[in-house]
């Protein structure tokens, strides 16, 4: 979800979830581009993260999830200031549910399995396929760590 604007940046938690070397992601369209985002979304005031992510996902995917650790932090921010939003990317693990066959969350298209390799091929928003797919190859096992601040436009990367 997009932070509002406002005086404070908002919290979104975001769950890399694999399934059979695939990772679970949601397909959005908010412009004429069609682009993807790891589930999950805002933290509401007095809720844990590990509470939030679990919410998130099983309202966007119908997943029962564990969260396991957070991996990635990274700011969005907007070139004119009036978004800004700290994302808390977590692995987690499948703990139960399955796949919605249609989103009911109206701003989601799909939820898809992409395999780890194709990541890099996509409009991942927040732009870490890279750094997705590099965790996943050294098996989840680094340091949680803080990718700076990103921004893709409404468009798509150019």
């Amino acid at each position: 979800m997009a932070a509002r604007a406002s005086d404070r940046p908002r919290v979104r938690v975001a769950a890399i979830i694999v399934i059979a070397d695939a990772l679970v992601l949601v397909r959005q369209r908010r412009s004429t581009v069609p682009y993807f985002l790891l589930p999950g979304g805002g933290v509401e005031v007095g809720e844990s993260l590990g509470n939030a992510l679990v919410r998130e996902v099983a309202e966007e995917t119908g997943l029962a999830c564990r969260p396991v650790r957070p991996l990635f932090i990274n700011d969005t921010i907007s070139p004119d200031g009036n978004r800004h939003l700290i994302n808390i990317t977590f692995l987690a693990e499948q703990t139960g549910g399955a796949l919605l066959a249609e989103p009911v969350d109206g701003s989601i298209e799909a939820i898809e399995l992409v395999r780890i390799a194709d990541l890099t091929e996509l409009d991942l928003r927040p732009a870490i396929a890279a750094e997705i797919r590099h965790a996943y190859e050294g098996g989840f096992t680094d340091s949680a760590a803080y990718l700076g601040p990103l921004w893709t436009p409404e468009d798509g990367p150019s």
